[in-house]
């Protein structure tokens, strides 16, 4: 077994500390790899504390993992050492079911071994992910980093880009297409700016004014405080799509209305509490509801590569990995331009 260093939590309650643990041995088709950045996710912050429940301790967050290959099995055909490499919200899946065979194995219909609070396939051996010195991951579930990007900028994508650019590629967005974006934070602003990349016309829905200028910077085309609704009256029937990446509580209702006919809305946030739908909103004009969750390995990998080609990348602020505490705090209050990203030299 490897020894590995990292930050764990042991209760929902306690705070981040030094953690060791073993990981496997790579296997014939395993990559091992150094972890050199790691993004910290809103969802980390759930899980950590138990917000949405089950969360196995102790644990040991971050799905949003860059490094370098230290190390490859004997069949690994994909890799070499040396390689820079990310690995994303999971690391591996049954591979024989519906959703796995048609490269959705975010869907696995049988088991998805999430890359932490979760089990392997064997239904036994928890998941321990990104806050930590190394990983060992099947090469099936390890993706290509372009080397002309900023690996610390790059980790957020791994969730955030591909959470953001699922949804936006699924309903064809692009040139004529007016889009509208709520909230403009960790994953805002990458709808930001993997929108404007695609040709849409780009609009950020914000309760926050202090964020316009940023918007702007980042490349939409217009911003709206909605705090104000008349802010809104202009824009009633005006967006063929809206990604919804709030997390706290929001009237929906209020965003329906935005859409033209046959629109759809998105929601990738994940509120806390359910949240209230008038039928009437969708049934007049066509319109459609949908929510979407990051994407499979080879939709990851496009991901990827259009952020390669297209020179996207997330806002960061990189930080030592002692500073993870404050750092959840301030990703609560919205203190962050705009993902936390972990320097793992400093564990």
């Amino acid at each position: 077994m490897l020894q590995v260093r990292g930050y764990a939590v042991k209760t929902a309650a306690s705070s981040f500390e030094p953690f060791d643990f073993e990981r496997r041995e790579p296997g014939a088709h395993d990559v091992l790899i150094e972890i050199l950045y790691c993004g910290i996710c809103h969802s980390d912050i759930h899980q950590a504390r138990d917000e949405w429940g089950g969360s196995i301790y102790p644990m040991v967050p971050g799905h949003e993992i860059v490094g370098r290959v230290k190390r490859t099995g004997a069949e690994v055909k994909k890799f070499k050492v040396g390689d820079a490499v990310g690995v994303g919200c999971f690391v591996d899946s049954c591979r024989a079911c519906h959703s796995c065979k048609e490269n959705e194995e975010q869907f696995c219909e049988k088991h998805v071994a999430f890359t932490y609070n979760s089990l392997e396939n064997d239904l036994s051996t928890p998941t321990y992910g990104g806050y930590s010195s190394h990983i060992v991951v099947d090469e099936n579930y390890v993706l290509n980093v372009a080397s002309n990007l900023p690996l610390a900028n790059v980790a957020p994508l791994l969730c955030a880009g591909i959470t953001t650019y699922s949804p936006l590629r699924r309903f064809k967005v692009g040139p004529g297409k007016r889009v509208g974006i709520i909230g403009l934070g960790g994953l805002g602003h990458m709808g930001v700016k993997l929108a404007v990349s695609m040709g849409a016309d780009v609009t950020v829905l914000s309760t926050s004014k202090s964020k316009e200028q940023d918007a702007l910077r980042l490349g939409a085309h217009h911003f709206v405080v909605t705090k104000d609704p008349k802010n809104l009256e202009s824009l009633s029937n005006h967006f063929d799509f809206i990604l919804d990446t709030v997390a706290g509580d929001h009237d929906l209702n209020v965003y329906f209305n935005l859409l033209r006919r046959e629109g759809v809305l998105v929601m990738v946030g994940i509120p806390e509490k359910p949240l209230t739908i008038f039928p009437i909103s969708l049934i007049k004009n066509r319109r459609m509801f949908a929510g979407s969750l990051i994407g499979g390995i080879k939709e990851t990998q496009e991901m990827l590569d259009y952020c390669a080609e297209k020179n996207i990348t997330s806002e960061v602020e990189v930080i030592p990995i002692q500073q993870i505490e404050n750092a959840y705090d301030r990703t609560i209050r919205g203190d962050v331009r705009y993902r936390f990203v972990i320097d793992m030299s400093t564990l």
